[in-house]
């Protein structure tokens, strides 16, 4: 029975991209839920990763980088960004320390007449000089006098336990909204196209990783062992074949390395058929958006 003191909340993370949204997130769940990689667009979708304790709930959100959309499935990727905006009781911003805006105007103007509490938080500053911190400190001060601004290093975890105890504390009284045993909104399949859209990032190069979606076609969970048949889809035949590599050689490259994260993450063995299929222009295609998870507009 939960008590009438009880918080719960959505606490969204914004920001342009590769500023460590996923890295803080993963870093106040306590589990890798978001893929984190060196290359822009890796989180595609809004990914939500519940804090659970006896008497709080906090909902966090974890959005692609703000851009602005070159096709269909970047202008799905933002919606994603302004629902985010829109339900959350807490508001972050994310920078890194050398940035001084966001890459969207639009987007910058609405984080300025947010009604919900604001926090800028400067990550990466286990990279910088104290001169330098400051400097962005008193930057981002200037800009949003009603903000909370916070230096961080989501990597190393300096100021984490701080900051997970500060956002408990901006809740709202409220029921929990999602189970208490409950870690995220995003069913099995989904961890498994990650882990392996994750392995593509890791070991293609170019536009390879842009053009690649995944689909899990079957996942079958026994008690001791979890099979699975996931499809690779690209957009021409040439990267394709390059997914497969020399004798299928790339692919298996994925495969061992999709199969390790997923073991880790479901804590059972795993064994792993993977297929590339070719979907033409998947990207600008709506019916194909919608498929894959991005009919959210």
């Amino acid at each position: 029975m939960e008590s009438k003191d009880h918080k719960s909340g959505f606490v969204s993370i914004i920001g342009n991209p590769n500023v460590g949204k996923s890295t803080l997130m993963n870093a106040l769940v306590g589990k890798e839920l978001s893929i984190i990689t060196h290359k822009a667009q890796t989180t595609r979708h809004r990914i939500l990763g519940i804090v659970n304790g006896e008497d709080f709930q906090m909902v966090l959100s974890d959005t692609p980088g703000v851009i602005k959309p070159a096709y269909e499935m970047q202008a799905s990727m933002m919606n994603f960004v302004k629902e985010a905006l829109v339900d959350a009781d807490v508001l972050i911003y994310m920078v890194t320390p050398e940035e001084k805006e966001l890459k969207q105007e639009q987007f910058f103007e609405k984080i300025k007449k947010t009604k919900a509490p604001l926090y800028i938080l400067i990550n990466k500053i286990d990279q910088i000089s104290q001169e330098t911190l400051e400097k962005a400190v008193y930057h981002w001060e200037t800009q949003f006098p009603k903000a909370k601004v916070l230096p961080i290093s989501a990597l190393t975890g300096f100021y984490i336990p701080e900051l997970l105890q500060i956002l408990i504390s901006e809740l709202p009284t409220s029921p929990a909204y999602f189970p208490k045993d409950q870690l995220t909104d995003k069913p099995e399949r989904f961890f498994v196209n990650e882990a392996i859209r994750e392995q593509i990032l890791a070991h293609y190069s170019k536009e390879i990783p842009y053009a690649v979606e995944v689909v899990t076609e079957e996942f079958l969970e026994d008690p001791k062992i979890i099979r699975i048949r996931a499809i690779i889809m690209v957009e021409r035949e040439t990267q394709k074949g390059i997914i497969i590599g020399d004798k299928g050689s790339a692919l298996k490259r994925v495969g061992i390395g999709a199969r390790k994260s997923l073991q880790q993450f479901f804590g059972k063995k795993i064994h792993l058929e993977l297929y590339v299929k070719v979907s033409k222009n998947w990207r600008s295609s709506t019916q194909q958006l919608k498929r894959f998870g991005y009919n959210n507009s």
